[in-house]
């Protein structure tokens, strides 16, 4: 890594008031779930939908699942995002008699057009003054509900990303207000801990370990060729990755975020040196991933050592997040309850 005032000017930071991501070269990713959840609750509670004699509101929201990411690559803006929302519409009828339903929305992500997206409404209770509103949610409420999300879809690309376009060193007084913090802790400057127990690699840091179980829906060689082979690992991570899928072989994964090399590589078991960018200089854990095939599944069991203490949090999530359920969202490998 270059000394400071040396190198590319791209990765020279000694002059930045946020010391990261000069330029916006680097990739770097902010988590939207929570704003989205909320934005999402407070575009639909209590909208009322109106027309043609009928009028409802949406009283609850019931289920908002799924996730969303903002990412920033060399200056530009890319989003995933992929919800399946239930709705609770309530109207009281003109017999004043309370009439309930739901609106189903299984597929909102970024890979359908706002108006290819699915809205299925449900009626509780079978009447013909039900079906009356339910027809009419059908043919005309749905565009009630397509405005909404289309403002999600705006309000994530416009409002929630503001600031994750840095300001460049030539105009940093013009756009310093603009600056936010990124994704979780896993995108902050890394801070060292003093330790007196730990191994020094630069300077003392305190580690933990992370221990994680999972099962997949799959033969134990299939998931062996999801970290083996750079078009299925290319296919989860959603990203350009550079791998040799051999002992000292190195792996390059998230944008260049994730990386390392091969210790071991067989297909029951994978050592890997494994750092992420924003550690501490020169720092790497070891990770142990042991591939068992049982009758009906296969089971996953991770060791990851060396773990910075102020990562662990983040670590774990992007571990369940990025890989595992990347994995059997990608490769239809199933959740087990």
């Amino acid at each position: 890594m270059a000394k400071w005032g040396e190198g590319d000017p791209r990765w020279i930071v000694e002059d930045r008031p946020d010391a990261t991501n000069v330029n916006n070269w680097h990739w770097t990713e902010k988590n939207a779930c929570a704003w989205s959840q909320e934005k999402l609750k407070e575009l639909f509670l209590n909208t009322k939908i109106e027309g043609d004699g009928v009028s409802c509101k949406i009283s609850e929201m019931e289920k908002c699942e799924g996730e969303a990411v903002a990412n920033n690559r060399k200056g530009k803006l890319i989003f995933f995002y992929e919800w399946n929302i239930v709705l609770k519409w309530i109207s009281n009828g003109k017999s004043s008699k309370k009439i309930e339903g739901k609106i189903n929305i299984p597929n909102l992500s970024e890979e359908n057009d706002i108006n290819e997206v699915d809205i299925e409404i449900t009626l509780k209770d079978s009447t013909d003054e039900g079906e009356q509103i339910k027809q009419f949610l059908h043919t005309k409420g749905k565009d009630t509900i397509r405005e909404k999300l289309k403002k999600y879809v705006s309000s994530l690309k416009e409002e929630f990303t503001k600031g994750m376009i840095l300001p460049k060193k030539d105009n940093v007084k013009e756009n310093i207000l603009n600056i936010t913090s990124g994704f979780n802790a896993k995108m902050q400057m890394n801070t060292a801990v003093k330790s007196t127990n730990n191994k020094t690699i630069g300077c003392k840091i305190s580690t933990t370990s992370i221990n994680q179980q999972i099962k997949f829906q799959c033969r134990a060689e299939e998931f062996y060729n999801v970290f083996s082979s750079p078009e299925m690992v290319q296919a989860f991570t959603k990203n350009p990755v550079k791998l040799e899928a051999k002992k000292n072989g190195y792996f390059e994964l998230f944008g260049g975020n994730i990386h390392g090399e091969f210790v071991e590589i067989t297909p029951t078991k994978i050592i890997q040196k494994w750092r992420c960018k924003q550690w501490p200089t020169g720092h790497f854990s070891e990770v142990t991933i042991d591939i068992n095939e049982k009758n009906d599944h296969t089971e996953v069991n991770l060791l990851q050592t060396g773990v910075p203490l102020s990562e662990e949090a983040s670590t774990k999530e992007n571990w369940d997040r990025y890989y595992w359920d990347a994995i059997k969202r990608t490769f239809g490998f199933g959740y087990f309850m």
